[in-house]
């Protein structure tokens, strides 16, 4: 496949973009510095921005079969809001260009940790998290509106380095925690069941998750 990534220099599009090269696709990453990034065997680097719909039609490839969001906003209470209209967007892009599917790291805070209760909702998460949980939840129902293939992979609670190790549980709506309520996975991890996905579609229109 060919893949038009975008947050490839990022902790998980970097990992996305290791897992999509190690299994034989074509990448064409879209970053604002090109320079971040080292040449490698089926990778194009492309400088772009997701500052417009206009801007990202217009820089992913016409042989495309998918995009994959990487985007993170910037980690301040106004910057995190910025992933909603990045969200629009995209889907405007999408639909512009007529790419199959566009998937995208997603977040935690809507997964959910009872009958009808968010993480977000439950009282567990850490105010210091709400702010980006919250612009995470507003940007899948921004996209569960529209009418393009989309595919919203939520990660587990924690979300960060660690080994590659091919073991992890899969579920749809409710977070992934083992038996003392932890719930975490790594990039690598994280990485081998977005690529999955693309490979072998289960989640079409739909949002998905991982953990331990």
């Amino acid at each position: 496949m060919h893949i038009a990534l975008y947050g490839a220099t990022g902790k998980s599009g970097s990992a996305i973009l290791t897992e999509l090269l190690s299994r034989g696709h074509q990448v064409t990453a879209i970053v604002r510095d090109p320079a971040k990034l080292a040449a490698r065997p089926g990778l194009t680097i492309k400088q772009g921005t997701v500052d417009s719909a206009s801007a990202i039609a217009a820089a992913i490839p016409a042989a495309a079969d998918a995009v994959v969001s990487a985007y993170a906003p910037p980690l301040t209470k106004e910057g995190v809001r910025e992933l909603i209209p990045v969200t629009q967007h995209f889907i405007d892009a999408v639909k512009q260009t007529g790419t199959k599917r566009f998937l995208f790291v997603g977040g935690a805070g809507s997964l959910f940790v009872a009958p009808g209760v968010t993480l977000i909702a439950s009282g567990y998460l850490p105010e210091s998290y709400m702010d980006i949980a919250v612009a995470h939840a507003d940007a899948l129902e921004l996209i569960q509106k529209s009418d393009i293939n989309w595919t919203c992979f939520s990660p587990a609670g924690f979300f960060e380095p660690g080994p590659r190790t091919g073991m992890f549980r899969i579920a749809k709506d409710d977070l992934v925690a083992d038996a003392q309520g932890n719930s975490k996975i790594s990039f690598d991890d994280y990485a081998i069941a977005l690529v999955d996905e693309l490979e072998n579609p289960h989640y079409q229109r739909q949002r998905f998750t991982i953990g331990y």
